[in-house]
């Protein structure tokens, strides 16, 4: 699936094979939030500039035009005719960027829908069940994305809920590849580690996070998420993490 081709020091350079195409890393992932570039550049366009991959965002397609439509059409690459891989994310940033609109529980979050205020419950199953039918090349897992400053016990207890949450989806996903009607039974499952500024912290559990992912999850890629802090902030921890893991790998 990763395949390292060079390393430079910390850098490495390698190829990540998809059921879409094969990704040179690193790479810049190109945003469609609702399947579309803004500022008007078209699918033919991102294929002249070498795009690898496109992101597309599950909440606001599930919001509009509706991940059900979407399906219908032959899934969200059909829908933008993009015929490389296509990463959706989870929702969760979405859902922590809408603030006062929001619940959060165990099962999952309740909010309204920031175009017509309708209520809407999106858990992990929910976030699969969308990503499933936009049939994208890589789903990600639905996570809380942590508001910081943050007092300790309140991270902590957001990590273990995303982790948690990541075993539903793992569930959920295996349920749905193997589903008759599926669109894209090759769906691709990345967990991510919400981000934090406590290095102390961070380090134990990316340490547990990794050892648990690989071991028991099986997933292949992980992402780190935005600390949503200053940017020195977030690339001293950046670099701390990234450090971090190439002692444990």
């Amino acid at each position: 699936m990763y395949k390292l081709l060079k390393t430079n020091g910390r850098a490495k350079r390698g190829e990540f094979h998809t059921p879409h195409g094969v990704i040179q890393t690193p790479v810049f992932m190109n945003v469609g939030t609702s399947a579309a570039i803004k500022g008007g550049i078209s699918s033919e366009d991102l294929e002249e500039v070498h795009c690898q991959v496109e992101l597309s965002n599950t909440y606001h397609l599930h919001v509009r035009p509706g991940d059900q439509l979407i399906r219908d059409l032959g899934g969200a690459r059909n829908f933008m005719r993009w015929n490389k891989p296509m990463l959706t994310d989870s929702g969760g940033f979405q859902v922590f960027s809408l603030g006062s609109l929001r619940k959060i529980k165990e099962e999952g979050v309740y909010f309204s829908s920031h175009v017509d205020g309708r209520k809407i419950f999106m858990g992990p199953e929910e976030s699969m069940q969308i990503q499933s039918n936009l049939a994208s090349t890589i789903a990600m897992a639905f996570d809380e994305c942590i508001g910081l400053p943050a007092e300790r016990p309140y991270v902590e207890a957001s990590v273990a809920r995303t982790t948690r949450w990541l075993e539903r989806c793992k569930v959920e996903m295996t349920r749905l590849n193997g589903l008759d009607e599926t669109l894209n039974k090759e769906q691709m499952l990345f967990g991510i580690n919400q981000g934090v500024l406590m290095v102390t912290f961070v380090s134990n559990m990316l340490r547990c996070f990794l050892i648990w992912i690989w071991m028991v999850m099986q997933l292949a890629v992980w992402l780190l998420g935005n600390p949503m802090q200053k940017c020195t902030k977030f690339w001293k921890m950046w670099f701390h993490i990234c450090h971090k893991i190439n002692q444990l790998i």
